[in-house]
């Protein structure tokens, strides 16, 4: 793993210097988007409403819609925050962990003691298993203050989690449970029958996610067969030849590539309607994969 950043953790005079790693990834399969036509890539671009032109990062502020007014906020006056760029994680109170809500949790980070502050980190950690407590704490990471929950893992390792503030969670007022049925004794004795009929203790490694797993072997499965189109096309530029020679690989004009694409898809629509049969199966082939 590679960490993200240094910080940190300070609670009374005591200070432990920690990295920072994110303890959780994505592992679903990342598509994107084509024509279906002709099977070019699609692109979103941050074009500006006044000049008309696509604006690199680099010229790009945030702005607040005040309704009949717009306030612009640039990088300078992101930076002056308060707390922005604090490089420690401040303990401001140790609570009863059943007191946390995990509606409130949002991402996840392991924290590593750096060389020096092993001692405390571990003096940290066992403080915290033998009180039954975890730390909540301020910090801020990618020009963000967040409000966190400092605990300890299975394995030992300290991880830090950043909460939802207060006014981020909604209350839930349903006006149907306001009157509950009633519920008979024999459903109560059925229902918690069924609980007890699956009863287990949780292991995450049981489950499976099953979507990704069938994209995948539907992923390999075209691969396989062959039907593909040529990546190098799906961003308009033309693919090699037969003889290995690149036919020319500069980006083009947008609608230059499209007229070029749609073109090609009429030629080869013509000739497979002039008798090749084949022909037709492999174009039939190459829109369905479009």
């Amino acid at each position: 793993m590679r960490a993200i950043g240094k910080r940190s953790i300070s609670f009374g005079l005591v200070n432990v210097p920690v990295k920072i790693y994110t303890a959780t990834q994505d592992h679903d399969i990342a598509l994107h988007q084509v024509h279906d036509k002709d099977g070019g890539r699609i692109h979103y671009e941050r074009r500006c409403d006044i000049c008309g032109k696509v604006i690199p990062f680099e010229h790009i502020d945030h702005a607040y819609d005040a309704g009949d007014r717009t306030v612009v906020i640039d990088d300078d006056d992101m930076e002056a925050l308060p707390e922005a760029s604090r490089d420690d994680v401040e303990v401001i109170e140790f609570v009863p962990s059943e007191q946390l809500d995990p509606i409130t949790f949002e991402r996840s980070y392991y924290l590593e003691p750096e060389k020096g502050g092993v001692k405390a980190y571990v003096l940290l950690r066992r403080t915290l298993e033998r009180t039954d407590r975890t730390a909540i704490v301020r910090f801020a990471l990618r020009n963000k203050t967040h409000l966190g929950a400092l605990r300890v893992h299975d394995d030992g390792v300290m991880v830090l989690q950043s909460l939802l503030w207060g006014d981020e969670v909604r209350e839930a007022d349903f006006s149907v449970l306001e009157k509950p049925p009633r519920i008979t004794p024999k459903e109560q004795e059925l229902a918690d029958s069924l609980v007890k009929s699956l009863e287990a203790d949780f292991n995450p490694e049981d489950y499976k996610d099953e979507y990704q797993d069938e994209l995948k072997k539907l992923i390999d499965a075209k691969l396989e067969q062959g039907d593909t189109v040529d990546t190098a096309a799906t961003f308009g530029e033309e693919a090699e030849d037969e003889g290995g020679e690149e036919g020319g690989a500069e980006v083009v004009d947008l609608m230059e590539a499209l007229r070029r694409s749609v073109d090609r898809k009429r030629s080869a629509g013509s000739s497979a309607s002039s008798g090749s049969s084949g022909s037709r199966s492999s174009g039939s082939r190459r829109r369905k994969a479009n």
